[in-house]
């Protein structure tokens, strides 16, 4: 491996970079042009060649400004001062006043692939001030701070110097942020040194800076202080823009500014950085500076090294104590801002820069910032040589060497801790250098893998000679020429030797800054290339042959991911490559990259590595690795077979089948019994499905994929790897679906496999996986996919090591066994049964062979393997017919979600309950309602006890209005005890239970619970769910509702429900009122539970072997019984919570019991608790007695709502659940007689507020179960005194005759109907002779002797008149 340019970057709009910058000089410079330098501007080639070439990396580089002093009768380029970031992000091209920034765009060339370009983002006029020139220029990236940082840069800042010493700063953009006079001469050369992570050590950690050189002075600005002022600047520039806000003074820069005297001629320089002499050195300039009596400090001081070039010495060293003197602070943003204004631009126009008006010119001028003066600094020694000057000096990435250029051509390499040349090139006029700092790959060398080790790196030097036009690669410090590419004799070698700018020991740390060190600048193609120089070049040949093998490993893994080379150039050159690598642990590596590379054919992959092969078989044996010949030998057999069995099932192969294989005489009657099941099977499963593409079984199988799922074992045979599903199902479908389909031989694939030795077992396990994996596919044509089948499993059966010679067909198989085990853990229930009918066939007429050989007899051979087949196959029914049911798709508007898919693996470790619990699933997401599952299940019984000529008509009218019917009642048929109603109610009752616990506020879900539960016939099982039900899932909401309601003293507003109830207020109350229901049951089932046996659990024969957890009425039995008070007391607490929320009603639920009784609640039931006994504080009987009177009050106003009456057509029927249910009043005489209020008193009031609503047939019923009449008449009396005084005094349309009743009447009677009240009255206005049958009630109820007797019979007057007036 070689040195190499690579080019990642192209420049656009070059030609108007040109213009722009030498605007009326273009001609002066093409024709002042020497023959040897001639230069077209017709840039049409390049340009063409731009828009065909690829971008080959996509990386950051590095580059930097080279500034060049020749006149302008050379190459345009030459003229300018060029600068590149080092993340190659910006490009900046100076030429006297004027500036270019190009920034990185990235664009899709005609190939579809996308390249980086430099696109010019700014140009304008830098200079502010007459005569001044942009004399140099650099570009920072600035880090980011952000945490989530990895490296890149957060912006750029280009450092401008000029002529008049000014030092600007710019963003990418050309917003001027900040501008310095440090000293009022030419600023020469401006240079930067970033944070580096230390290699070693002990290497002292560099500070960052800039520095800037003058004729006669030194620079150095601290890299923090530049750092935080260019943010502040930056930040206030945007902020200004955005919302116009006031200036803020940003921080001073801490500068030094060193007068380097000694030396007649500075043009360049570098900083090398603080370093520390040993004691030695220190002795030694001591004595040499001050003489024999010099004192020596205890410890060596830090000093700052700068090296010069220039002219009297040629190089110059100088040496800065550190705290000798004191930094500076920069005056010129104080002397601005002290006249700052209120106006924004004005204030911003000093050292911000951006008003450019004369007036505003004037003033800075006026006030021009002082120059602080240079502190001397001596030189220490020099390389003295009268005749040569220096022009330019470079610093190695290691601080270590520098090299320098002078006006003889020379090139020469400094020693800086030394201070003497070790190297010089001659002929080498122009030049320009950079460095290449290239690390050691960390899989060349055996010692790398140990972490404690550092990185070896190799240094480089870069020369650009541009009169030859070579550029050169030297090794360092003695190293040959490793490199030498003819580039043209007009490019920029740009360099940078820095970074970012703001990064230090913590910010960098897992930061991947990757940068070219290097960068070649063509103005004539337009390109930016780099340089990549490999590390084993700096080698000796012995220690560079691994490192030249890691290249060319990387070099073959270029080659493969290149995808436009043909298949013949791609194996010469792969060949060639991995030929020539030496050792065999890359060559392995080598191998496996080229065998997992999936664009490479089979017969490239089979030539590579029959190549390979060949060439270690002729070396020595001694040489050889044992390991990388077995991968060759191993991986060559495995490609063999992969093209064998490729062509057959490419070739249409169509042979006479062996009749004693294919016959499947035994299944038909099997197929035939279970056919109408596959065929509903097939239906509902062959709804399409999505899939990936490359994860679809019928993908095509690559050669590489197939290598990596088979691997060879020590003593030569062939192992499987199954790495994942899809995978796997890939390569068995490679394997036998063709075999399957018809299209392939089987006995040729199986010799063929037998052959390559592996193992029947995994072959089996394979086979299997297809055929259960494409059922689909399968049940498209079964039988003739089951007569391949049965043929493969014979094939199969008789290879060497699939059933032992000793096996004794009275015990159990492991090759059937592993059969079994395949099929009873597959969710594909019917490919799964097929499997089994062929399976068990086979087995049979391989046990009656082996019977055959050794007994000789014609008797039927009976084996344990053939009852755990008949077992096998059952239990494969059983799964059929319920994975029919579910697959059946629920009906719009129920719960919905993925059917479950069952095996017999998951039904045996579901338990004894687990068939039940995937029908009550089933029975969720259809939203079966209780009694539609109790007709089905009853049906299903009848069917069993009624002739088969009557079932066909039940079944018939079952499917025309509910296709699940007759598919339920066949899975209740096959599992009669796990499906009995009881254990099914059971589950359904648990399973939307669970479900609403999930989702409270889906109330539906335990109502439906409810409902089930109350269809649970046997009264032990009753008990269990419903106590395992409120102490699992509703007491804990229960308590929070009434300690809530209780707090608030009203019904709760719906966020205060969902905060402390987790459900909205409507479904709190369709939630008490299903906990009223639950405790009702309970109450119900343990009075009945004596009076019954518990019931006797039991499951079907073959699913007996089910071990798992308990099912749901297994648990329900073991519960214990509960105290039936406490749960009366209980439920009285939730019928009082039911009715407030339902009629909306401001009560304490908690405060209308003693302490007894509210220490009681939230108990466990089956506790035995202290309940209140004997009589009730009369003020709080009082109360419970307001409160139920308030429930009747609500109730008979909800049952005339007008909402309700508008709605409903036809004569209204009243609902069973809600506020207008008809069971209100019962249930509140019900709750009087347990809270000891007065039932006579609720009648009363019940009867007073249906003819205070006008309902007088409702309360002509109530009115005969009271018994205190006298008080009732009294009340009705009143009740009829507002009605007549309504009709003849309040009415709006009063007639004549009223009034002349109205003046008939007894004075007494009048004067007491005017008393009345009828705004009392709900329904004043009510028929008269409603009114009058009121009236004769009354009459009857008050005794003659009553005070109000009389007053009744006027009014029965006043009606009767009235109704005869009407």
């Amino acid at each position: 491996m070689s040195c190499g340019l690579l080019e990642f970057c192209r420049l656009q709009e070059l030609k108007t970079v040109r213009d722009y910058l030498f605007h009326g000089q273009t001609e002066p410079v093409e024709n002042n042009q020497t023959a040897e330098n001639e230069f077209s501007w017709d840039t049409s080639d390049w340009e063409t060649a731009w828009d065909s070439d690829k971008s080959k990396q996509q990386e950051t580089t590095s580059a930097t400004s080279v500034e060049e002093t020749t006149e302008l009768s050379g190459p345009w380029l030459q003229n300018c001062t060029v600068s590149l970031s080092p993340c190659s992000d910006l490009l900046v091209v100076a030429h006297e006043q004027k500036a270019v920034f190009l920034s990185a765009k990235w664009r899709t060339d005609g190939g579809g692939r996308e390249e980086m370009t430099l696109a010019v983002s700014w140009s304008g006029i830098l200079s502010t001030e007459e005569g001044e020139r942009v004399s140099s220029t650099i570009c920072i990236p600035l880090a980011s701070q952000k945490r989530s940082s990895t490296g890149r840069p957060d912006w750029t800042c280009v450092v401008v110097g000029f002529t008049s010493g000014h030092v600007r700063f710019y963003t990418e953009n050309g917003v001027l942020l900040l501008a310095q006079l440090l000293h009022e001469d030419q600023v020469l050369r401006l240079k930067c040194r970033t944070y580096e992570i230390p290699r070693h050590p002990g290497v002292t950690e560099q500070h960052e800076e800039l520095s800037i050189l003058y004729p006669a002075a030194l620079v150095t600005i601290d890299g923090f202080s530049l750092f935080q002022s260019l943010r502040a600047c930056r930040n206030q520039v945007a902020r200004a823009a955005a919302v116009g806000s006031d200036v803020i003074q940003p921080p001073p820069l801490a500068y030094k500014k060193w007068a380097l005297q000694d030396m007649d001629a500075i043009v360049d320089h570098c900083s090398v950085g603080v370093m520390t002499l040993n004691v030695f050195d220190q002795m030694k300039n001591a004595s040499i500076l001050g003489g024999f009596n010099a004192s020596v400090k205890g410890s060596p001081p830090a000093m700052s090294q700068y090296v010069t070039v220039g002219g009297g010495p040629y190089t110059g060293f100088y040496y800065a104590v550190e705290g000798s003197t004191q930094p500076l602070l920069s005056h010129v943003a104080l002397a601005v801002a002290s006249k700052l204004t209120s106006a924004l631009f004005s204030a911003a126009s000093g050292w911000l820069g951006w008003n450019k008006h004369k007036n505003e010119d004037e003033t800075v001028q006026k006030h021009k910032p002082k120059v602080e003066p240079a502190t001397p600094l001596g030189i220490r020694f020099g390389l003295p040589d009268s005749r040569r000057h220096g022009e330019s000096i470079c610093l190695s990435p290691c601080n270590t060497l520098a090299g320098v250029t002078d006006d003889f051509g020379r090139v020469t390499l400094l020693d800086l801790n030394r201070g003497i040349a070790i190297r010089m090139w001659k002929g080498y006029r122009d030049a320009q250098l950079g460095w290449l700092h290239v690390p050691e790959e960390q899989v060349s060398r055996e010692s790398s893998l140990s972490t404690s080790v550092p990185r070896r790196h190799a240094l480089f030097l870069v020369i650009y000679a541009p009169r030859r036009g070579i550029l050169e690669i030297w090794a360092m410090q003695y190293g040959p020429r490793v490199g030498a590419f003819n580039v043209g004799k007009h490019c920029r070698l740009l360099y940078a030797g820095y970074r970012l700018l703001g990064v230090n020991s913590v910010t960098s740390q897992g930061w991947k800054i990757h940068i070219h060190q290097v960068c070649l600048l063509d103005p004539v193609t337009g390109t930016l290339r780099t340089v990549n120089v490999p590390f084993h070049l700096a080698l000796s040949d012995k220690k560079s042959e691994g490192a030249k093998d890691m290249h060319l490993f990387k070099k073959l893994t270029t080659i493969l991911k290149s995808r436009d080379m043909e298949p013949d150039i791609l194996e010469s050159e792969a060949k060639d490559v991995l030929l020539d690598i030496k050792q065999s642990s890359i060559q392995k590596q080598a191998l496996e990259s080229l065998l997992s590379n999936k664009s490479i054919p089979v017969l490239c992959l089979t030539n590579i590595t029959c190549a390979l092969l060949s060439a270690l078989q002729q070396q020595d044996a001694d040489q050889v690795d044992p390991v990388l010949m077995q991968l060759c030998s191993s991986r060559l057999k495995l490609l063999q077979l992969y093209t064998d069995i490729h062509h057959m099932n490419s070739s249409a192969d169509s042979e006479d089948r062996n009749e004693a294989l294919d016959s499947l005489d035994g299944t038909e009657g099997d197929l035939a019994r279970v056919s109408p099941t596959l065929q509903r099977y097939t239906k509902l499963n062959s709804r399409p499905s999505v899939s990936f593409v490359q994860d679809a079984p019928d993908a095509p199988l690559p050669a590489q994929t197939f290598l990596s799922q088979i691997e060879c074992t020590e003593d030569g045979q062939l192992k499987l790897i199954h790495h994942s599903e899809p995978e796997w199902n890939q390569l068995g479908s490679f394997i036998f679906w063709g075999c399957l389909c018809g299209k392939s031989p089987p006995h040729k694939i199986c010799d063929k496999l037998q052959q390559a030795a592996i193992g029947p077992t995994q072959l089996l396990s394979l086979l299997l996986s297809v055929w259960l994996q494409r059922e689909k596919e399968v049940l498209q044509t079964p039988t003739e996919c089951l007569r391949n089948l049965h043929e493969l499993l014979v094939l199969l059966s008789n290879m060497d090591g699939a059933i032992e010679e000793s096996w004794d067909p009275q015990s159990v198989s492991p090759w059937w066994q592993q059969c079994r085990n395949i099929l009873v853990q597959s969710h594909n229930s019917a490919a799964a049964l097929l499997a089994a009918f062929v399976a068990h066939r086979a087995a049979r007429a391989s046990i009656t062979n082996r019977a055959d050989s050794k007994l000789q007899s014609e008797w039927e051979a009976v084996s344990l393997e053939l009852e755990h087949w008949v077992v096998c196959v059952r239990q494969l029914e059983d799964v059929l017919v319920l994975q029919t049911l579910l697959l059946v798709p629920p009906t719009v508007g129920a719960a919905g979600g993925p059917a479950a898919l069952c095996s017999i693996k998951t039904l045996l470790e579901g338990g004894s309950g687990g068939i039940t619990d995937n029908v009550s699933k089933w029975v969720f997401r259809h939203n079966l309602a209780s009694e539609q599952l109790k007709e089905i299940l009853q049906e299903s019984k009848d069917k069993d006890e009624e002739g088969a000529g009557e079932d066909v008509k039940v079944v018939e009218s079952r499917e025309t209005a509910d296709g699940t019917a007759e598919v339920l009642m066949t899975v209740c048929k096959r599992f009669p005890h796990s499906l009995s109603p009881n254990l099914l109610f059971a589950h359904c009752c648990w399973e939307f239970v669970v479900q609403w616990n999930k989702d409270p506020e889906e109330g539906a879900h335990l109502c439906r619970a409810v409902e089930h539960l109350k269809l649970v016939s046997s009264p032990h099982i009753q008990l269990g769910i419903c106590t395992m039900m409120w102490s699992t899932f509703i007491v804990k909401r229960f308590s929070a509702a009434a300690f809530l309601i209780e707090k608030v003293g009203k019904a709760p507003k719906d966020r205060l429900c969902r905060r402390d109830v987790g459900m909205g207020d409507k479904a709190m109350t369709s939630f008490l009122g299903c906990c009223v229901q639950l405790l009702q049951v309970l109450m119900e089932a343990d009075s009945a539970v004596a009076e019954v046996p518990p019931p006797e659990l039991s499951v079907e024969e073959v699913w007996c072997g089910a071990e798992g957890p308990a099912s749901i009425a297994e648990l329900a039995l073991d519960q214990k019984g509960v105290h039936y008070p406490l749960v009366q007391h209980h439920c009285l607490l939730a019928s009082l919570l039911h009715a407030a929320l339902t009629f909306s009603l401001k009560v304490k639920p908690l405060s209308l019991f003693d302490s007894k009784g509210k220490n009681a609640f939230f108990r466990d039931l089956t506790t035995i608790q202290l309940l209140p006994s004997g009589d009730t504080d009369p003020g709080l009987v009082l109360l419970r007695q307001e409160f139920l009177l308030r429930v009747l009050t609500a109730w008979v106003q909800c049952m005339d709502d007008p909402s309700v009456s508008a709605s409903s057509a036809g004569p209204r029927m009243l609902p069973s659940n809600g506020p207008q249910a008809v069971w209100w009043p019962s249930l509140c005489l019900e709750l009087g007689g347990l809270l000891q209020v007065t039932p006579d008193i609720l009648r009363r009031h019940l009867v007073c507020q249906l003819y205070n609503q006008g309902l007088d047939p409702h309360a002509e019923e109530v009115m005969l179960q009271v018994e205190d009449k006298d008080v009732l008449g009294s009340q009705l009396l009143m009740i009829t005194g507002q009605r007549l005084s309504y009709s003849l005094l309040h009415n709006q349309d009063q007639t004549q005759p009223a009034m002349e009743i109205l003046a008939r009447l007894p004075p007494t009677l009048c004067t007491w109907l005017k008393a009345m009240d009828p705004s009392e009255l709900r329904c004043p206005l009510v028929p008269l002779f409603q009114t009058s049958r009121l009236v004769g009630h009354v009459i009857e109820m008050l005794p003659e002797n009553h005070a109000q007797y009389s007053l009744a019979l006027h009014l029965l007057e006043a009606v009767d008149a009235l109704t005869t007036e009407d």
